[in-house]
Protein backbone atom coordinates (compact mmCIF):
# COMPACT_ATOMS: atom_id res chain seq x y z
CA UNK A 1 0.00 0.00 0.00
CA UNK A 2 1.21 3.60 -0.68
CA UNK A 3 1.92 5.58 2.76
CA UNK A 4 3.75 8.57 0.56
CA UNK A 5 2.01 9.67 -2.31
CA UNK A 6 3.94 12.66 -2.83
CA UNK A 7 7.50 9.98 -3.04
CA UNK A 8 5.57 7.08 -4.23
CA UNK A 9 6.89 5.19 -0.59
CA UNK A 10 5.09 1.83 0.41
CA UNK A 11 4.49 0.39 3.63
CA UNK A 12 6.70 -2.61 2.85
CA UNK A 13 9.43 -0.09 2.30
CA UNK A 14 8.96 1.59 5.41
CA UNK A 15 8.53 -1.96 7.71
CA UNK A 16 11.86 -2.96 6.14
CA UNK A 17 13.90 0.18 7.11
CA UNK A 18 12.36 -0.15 10.38
CA UNK A 19 12.98 -3.91 10.90
CA UNK A 20 16.28 -3.26 10.16
CA UNK A 21 16.91 -0.31 13.13
CA UNK A 22 16.24 3.04 11.39
CA UNK A 23 14.88 5.53 13.11
CA UNK A 24 11.61 7.54 12.24
CA UNK A 25 14.52 10.49 11.03
CA UNK A 26 16.53 7.78 9.00
CA UNK A 27 13.79 6.89 7.56
CA UNK A 28 12.81 10.06 6.11
CA UNK A 29 16.31 10.84 5.08
CA UNK A 30 17.18 7.78 2.94
CA UNK A 31 13.24 7.47 1.71
CA UNK A 32 12.02 11.21 1.20
CA UNK A 33 8.51 10.33 3.50
CA UNK A 34 7.38 13.05 5.13
CA UNK A 35 9.47 15.51 3.22
CA UNK A 36 6.57 17.39 1.26
CA UNK A 37 3.13 17.61 2.33
CA UNK A 38 3.47 15.59 5.47
CA UNK A 39 0.09 14.19 5.77
CA UNK A 40 1.72 10.44 5.81
CA UNK A 41 3.59 11.19 9.00
CA UNK A 42 1.32 9.47 11.17
CA UNK A 43 0.80 6.74 9.76
CA UNK A 44 4.62 6.10 8.81
CA UNK A 45 5.11 6.27 12.47
CA UNK A 46 2.50 3.96 13.16
CA UNK A 47 3.81 1.39 10.96
CA UNK A 48 7.29 2.17 12.46
CA UNK A 49 6.02 1.50 16.18
CA UNK A 50 4.33 -1.72 14.91
CA UNK A 51 7.31 -3.35 13.16
CA UNK A 52 9.18 -2.67 15.66
CA UNK A 53 6.70 -4.18 18.60
CA UNK A 54 6.28 -7.20 16.27
CA UNK A 55 9.84 -7.65 15.95
CA UNK A 56 10.43 -7.47 19.95
CA UNK A 57 7.58 -10.08 20.14
CA UNK A 58 8.98 -12.13 17.41
CA UNK A 59 12.13 -12.85 19.60
CA UNK A 60 10.61 -12.29 22.72
CA UNK A 61 11.37 -9.01 23.88
CA UNK A 62 8.63 -7.01 26.35
CA UNK A 63 8.17 -3.31 25.62
CA UNK A 64 8.70 -1.48 28.74
CA UNK A 65 6.31 1.62 29.45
Amino acid sequence: MYVCLCKGITDTQIRSAAESGASIREIRDQLGVMTECGKCACLTKDIVRTSRKESADAIGYWAVA
